[in-house]
């Protein structure tokens, strides 16, 4: 039997699904990529890539032209299975693949995003929009993944889902090996403090957009009342900014911090410069699937304070593999960050916890298992029921996929 060809279509960031793509590459699978990112990583890892340019926000014109490009490419590859990634993707991909009934389609749900995030009049505006748009091509999907209970619940609720199965796959998975490799070859905790001039100081680091709507200005409080009774700890901000639009926190807001908070921009030795934090902040207003940032800090057995918002419950346990505030909660996060550092042993073992846990249930290998059992479940269903199978295979009970099997 011909191995299956999957084609996995993402956004900006989707080079950090090569190693998914691989895993699944050495489980039997063909794979093609796509997406509006850069190609070269894609390219080095002997990957085919199809570049597919959509605006992030809200651009009737570039999305359609969005929606025309990848159902031409849909019918030039031919593939099996579609697997996309982001908001705006997980409605153009299945309208896109509508007229190739023997094309199964599968969406991860990796958050909520800006729709869910902003409370802007736009944002509000276009809810229900998104809604309507998700239950229709609902009907072209033939399984909705989620990465998180919070969101799949909130589909249910909405009825955002229904005709195509779902299942719960916690996160994206991390590349244990690979992410331990980065941190052990990059530059030594030593050598980042000197070239950040961090000296001795305490560090509490954070990795995200420096966004409103990922919580910088509450971080940026945190920072000043932790430096007011702590001011030898630095804030390190660690991510981009002068590309994220009129969403970003200014450049003058964080030099009034200064010189107690650096922002150094995006940086691609993450794993090494984790090894330097002696507390890992995660102040998100945003609703996440499961943040990547979140997983690889305590992969690194950071201590963590994170807010209580969906994705970022699944990694932290209060009190038991990190802290939990609420979201916009300065004067709390403050304290929590300093109760870490003044109990460097309760701190380490909560770091202990998380890292465990995310070898437990976030590895890349047990997240590849759980998508290839949905993608040769989806094939053998339409092997079995051939060409003239309904455009969701899912109708037929026999191919639901088994969700407690797959999420717990």
């Amino acid at each position: 039997m011909k191995a299956p060809h999957l084609l996995c279509i993402g956004g900006v960031d989707h080079s950090f699904r090569i190693p998914f793509l691989l895993a699944l590459r050495d489980g039997g699978f063909r794979i093609s990529a796509a997406g509006a990112g850069d190609p070269s990583p894609f390219q080095q890892a002997g990957i085919h890539y199809h570049p597919i340019h959509f605006a992030r926000f809200v651009d009737p014109l570039s999305d359609w032209a969005a929606l025309k490009a990848i159902s031409n490419l849909i019918a030039d590859l031919r593939p099996n299975l579609v697997q996309c990634f982001d908001t705006k993707l997980n409605v153009l991909v299945p309208f896109a693949a509508r007229g190739h009934a023997d094309v199964k389609v599968v969406s991860t749900i990796n958050g909520l995003g800006w729709l869910y995030s902003c409370s802007s009049p736009m944002a509000l505006a276009l809810r229900p929009v998104y809604r309507t748009l998700q239950r229709l091509a609902d009907r072209w999907t033939a399984v909705t993944v989620f990465q998180n209970r919070d969101d799949q619940a909130f589909f249910v609720r909405h009825r955002m889902v229904g005709r195509g199965g779902n299942v719960l796959i916690p996160g994206s998975g991390i590349d244990i090996e690979r992410f331990e490799r980065a941190a052990a070859t990059g530059p030594s905790p030593a050598e980042l403090r000197r070239t950040l001039g961090l000296g001795t100081s305490e560090v509490v680091m954070t990795v995200t957009r420096m966004t409103r709507q990922k919580g910088i200005p509450a971080l940026l409080e945190a920072a000043a009342l932790v430096h007011q009774r702590r001011p030898g700890v630095r804030f390190v901000l660690v991510g981009p900014r002068e590309s994220e639009g009129p969403f970003a926190v200014t450049q003058a807001e964080i030099d009034r911090h200064a010189p107690y908070v650096l922002a150094i921009g995006p940086r691609s030795d993450v794993p090494a410069l984790l090894r330097v934090a002696d507390v890992f902040a995660f102040p998100t207003e945003y609703f996440e699937g499961v943040p990547r940032a979140l997983l690889e800090a305590a992969l690194a057995a950071c201590p963590i304070v994170a807010t209580r918002m969906p994705g970022c419950t699944d990694v932290v346990q209060d009190d038991w593999s990190g802290f939990l505030v609420p979201p916009r909660n300065p004067r709390l996060m403050a304290e929590r960050i300093i109760d870490l550092l003044r109990d460097r042993i309760a701190a380490a073992a909560l770091g202990r916890r998380a890292a465990q846990l995310v070898r437990t249930d976030f590895n890349l290998e047990v997240t590849v298992a759980r998508y290839a059992a949905v993608y040769d479940n989806l094939v053998r269903c339409s092997t079995r029921n051939g060409s003239s199978a309904p455009e969701s295979t899912l109708e037929h009970e026999s191919c639901a996929p088994n969700v407690t099997q797959l999420g717990d």
